[in-house]
């Protein structure tokens, strides 16, 4: 209650700049290119990538040189990559929970998840968006029950560069009520771990937009899905890993 009191002279420069920001900040589209494929050579590993815009690739010219384009193509060092892309701009959790959200019709071993910056924005709690979580990591589980999902923390907001103060301010300090949230709601999921990246702290790294990562970053970030997958699946991603 009482940050909330302490905001209360902050609302009307919050507002005035959330609208300029919507109505200045560029729209990147979502970049073209194949949302499924395979590649590689190796024991196969079947990759759904799933959530926001940065999961669709946002801030890149073509998705090869996107989030899923990248993964996939590190990945396929080590294995056959069988991969399909599930993400949409402007989505939040509740767009993946009942009644909305279908899941693909596809069997994945690792569930790679982008999701937080929309619902940061938006009215929802860091307690509502934490128990959202939960609740669609079961959905995911019960339905495809992968050998890992990978969940990408909620980027620090407050090194956005389109993001003027004190909204800048405002929306880091929301996203990492967001994140310090999910150590505790993750910690009796084994089959779960975070994916924490800092790209968003260079600014050579972001896209035009200065919200979206570039290529750059989505390498960054694809170089650290290598390692998580690597160290905790090795070279039998479908078999019994110790990961339940």
């Amino acid at each position: 209650m009482l940050h909330r009191l302490l905001l209360l002279p902050l609302a009307p420069a919050l507002i005035v700049e959330g609208r300029w920001v919507r109505a200045h900040t560029p729209r990147l589209p979502e970049p073209e290119g194949a949302r499924a494929g395979v590649c590689g050579d190796g024991p196969d590993l079947r990759l759904l990538i799933i959530g926001d815009s940065a999961a669709a690739g946002v801030g890149a010219p073509t998705q090869d040189q996107a989030l899923a384009g990248q993964v996939s193509r590190k990945l396929s060092d080590h294995y056959r990559v069988h991969w399909h892309l599930e993400a949409l701009t402007g989505r939040r959790v509740d767009d993946y929970l009942p009644p909305n959200g279908p899941l693909p019709d596809f069997d994945p071993d690792v569930i790679l998840i982008s999701i937080g910056v929309n619902d940061v924005t938006s009215s929802m709690s860091a307690k509502q968006w934490l128990t959202k979580v939960g609740q669609w990591l079961e959905r995911l589980r019960d339905r495809y029950q992968p050998a890992l999902i990978l969940f990408t923390d909620v980027p620090p907001m407050d090194h956005f560069p389109a993001l003027p103060q004190p909204l800048r301010w405002y929306l880091g300090k929301r996203a990492r009520e967001f994140n310090n949230g999910l150590g505790p709601l993750l910690r009796g999921m084994r089959d779960v771990v975070r994916v924490s990246v800092l790209f968003e702290n260079d600014p050579a790294v972001m896209a035009s937009d200065g919200f979206h990562p570039g290529p750059e970053g989505y390498r960054v970030w694809a170089n650290e899905v290598l390692t998580l997958v690597r160290s905790r699946l090795g070279d039998e991603p479908a078999a019994s890993t110790g990961v339940t």
